[in-house]
């Protein structure tokens, strides 16, 4: 099934972090008017954490019912728990331990000290989304992503093994790139599940791999051109990144306020 790519380009950093932060709390209230529980899925990398901290700091957070969300990773460094690389560590500076979430709807993955090797790490994160879908991955309402000047997501980077798996889990990352080259990550068929992708990026050094990825690159070469939610991919960028965005792609928005939201909404959002 193909889906739309839209952009969605915003003035600054600063703007961005927060009209995705409003976006995502307005969603996740219409998302637990429908079902019971919703899962989503955190990202690291700077712009990802002033995202978290912009949720953080809204007077919308707290109208969230936290109790019935449930938080997974794209991706992790090797390192030991509490370490300040782990993407779950700062997730939780920056939101986590600022709301009322239970510890067992966290699901970090596998640390480094836990007496697990990288390849045992990626099979009890598998088992662990496996045992919360009761057999099946459980359902990503939203996915978040970063992208790196090269084009990676997660932990899939170019010219490596990860963007070419075939099969939707978890994987064991031995060289990455960038330190340290031990990594876990969700797959490209895995992340493409869930139901809305939100890849958020920002500054010069971004344009060229969204330009690439927007314009049908190679999946090996630039692994965000792969990236396909079920039902939406939204590209949040600010205008440093958009240089390359083709302006067939960047949505119209418009704005206002309101005691719940102050964001930018891309026509037909769903």
């Amino acid at each position: 099934m193909t889906t739309e790519r839209r952009v969605l380009v915003h003035a600054d950093r600063a703007a961005l972090a927060g009209s995705v932060a409003a976006r995502f709390l307005t969603k996740m209230i219409d998302l637990l008017d429908e079902r019971p529980e919703v899962h989503i899925v955190l990202t690291g990398g700077s712009v990802g954490i002033d995202v978290l901290a912009a949720i953080a700091a809204h007077p919308g957070r707290d109208q969230i019912d936290w109790a019935r969300v449930h938080v997974w990773w794209g991706d992790e460094r090797w390192v030991p728990t509490g370490h300040p690389d782990r993407n779950e560590q700062q997730a939780h500076d920056a939101l986590l331990d600022r709301i009322t979430i239970p510890a067992a709807n966290v699901h970090a993955f596998p640390a480094s000290d836990e007496g697990l090797d990288l390849e045992a790490g990626a099979v009890r994160y598998r088992d662990e989304l496996l045992a919360a879908g009761d057999g099946e991955f459980p359902p990503f309402a939203i996915t978040f992503l970063g992208v790196g000047p090269d084009g990676h997501i997660a932990s899939l980077f170019p010219e490596r093994e990860g963007p070419r798996v075939a099969d939707a889990g978890v994987i064991a990352v031995h060289d990455s790139p960038k330190p340290p080259q031990a990594r876990l990550t969700l797959t490209l068929p895995l992340i493409n599940r869930s139901e809305r992708i939100w890849l958020v990026l920002a500054g010069a050094d971004k344009a060229a791999a969204l330009g690439l990825a927007l314009a049908g690159a190679a999946v090996a070469d630039v692994p965000v051109g792969g990236v396909i939610g079920t039902k939406r991919t939204v590209f949040f960028i600010d205008e440093e990144a958009s240089s390359e965005v083709p302006e067939s792609l960047i949505a119209p928005t418009s704005y206002w306020t309101g005691a719940m939201d102050q964001a930018d909404w891309m026509v037909g959002e769903d």
